[in-house]
């Protein structure tokens, strides 16, 4: 099988983020990028289908020059080759998924993969769309929050996780795209033989000649701010008890 995985560089979840002067986007440049994490489980899902059933992995980004980063981390686990679109007006955060999956479907077009994998959203905007418009703009079947890959003779049998606990069995012809969700399998990490490795593999870079309309228009961005506020609860201990509790519920809602 040739499959791709498209993955996404994101801010760590450890950045503090700033917004910028303009209050319509944030301070990339003060942050530190990781992988997304969802698109970690579906680079796994496709190391473990390609050991079963044979082929190629092939990991596509599309960013600025540093999005490299989550290619070459991607190929030290086991990816065989990548393709960076690379372009600095497709920051991570502030570019909408319309834009990115124009990108990726152009640069991934001629490539006639069987399968294509996303995580089911990023990190940072959690917008979930991406993997759907890309599965439109190849003109492919598509299935989304997938918990489980079966591959028989030219389809695909998945489970879909729905709400309130049900799951949903869809058959799909090849090729298709599906959008992985979180927990599907157990990650794998870089080994020092990885690492030595994916400084021979090939990272083909892509310029977009044209960027896609945006369909989405930030316009402010703001922040939430940490607050602290100390109460304290008089009377007996069953009614101090009483009290918390109710305030735990009404108040902070971390209790049903």
């Amino acid at each position: 099988m040739k499959i791709a995985v498209c993955i996404r560089h994101v801010p760590t979840r450890e950045w503090q983020p700033r917004v910028d002067d303009s209050g319509r986007a944030l301070r990339e440049q003060d942050a530190s990028y990781e992988m997304n994490e969802p698109d970690a489980y579906a680079l796994e899902e496709a190391l473990r289908l390609r050991e079963k059933h044979s082929g190629e992995v092939v990991v596509c980004t599309a960013g600025p020059s540093r999005a490299a980063q989550v290619l070459r981390e991607a190929l030290a686990r086991g990816a065989d080759r990548a393709i960076h679109v690379e372009d600095d007006r497709l920051v991570s955060i502030s570019t909408d998924s319309f834009v990115v999956a124009g990108a990726l479907a152009d640069a991934l077009r001629d490539e006639r993969f069987d399968l294509l994998l996303t995580g089911l959203q990023s990190d940072d905007q959690g917008a979930a769309q991406t993997g759907v418009i890309l599965a439109e703009r190849l003109g492919l079947p598509h299935a989304t929050i997938v918990m489980d890959v079966q591959v028989g003779d030219g389809a695909l049998r998945v489970k879909r996780e729905l709400e309130g606990g049900w799951f949903q069995w869809v058959a799909l012809p090849l090729p298709a795209l599906l959008t992985i969700q979180s927990g599907i399998n157990q990650l794998r990490y870089a080994t020092l033989k990885g690492i030595m490795a994916a400084k021979k593999k090939e990272i083909r870079k892509v310029t977009p000649a044209s960027l896609a309309a945006p369909r989405l228009a930030i316009v402010t961005l703001d922040v939430p701010r940490k607050t602290k506020k100390t109460e304290i609860i008089s009377g007996t201990p069953g009614d101090a008890a009483t009290q918390l509790v109710r305030k735990l519920k009404e108040d902070a809602r971390v209790l049903a």
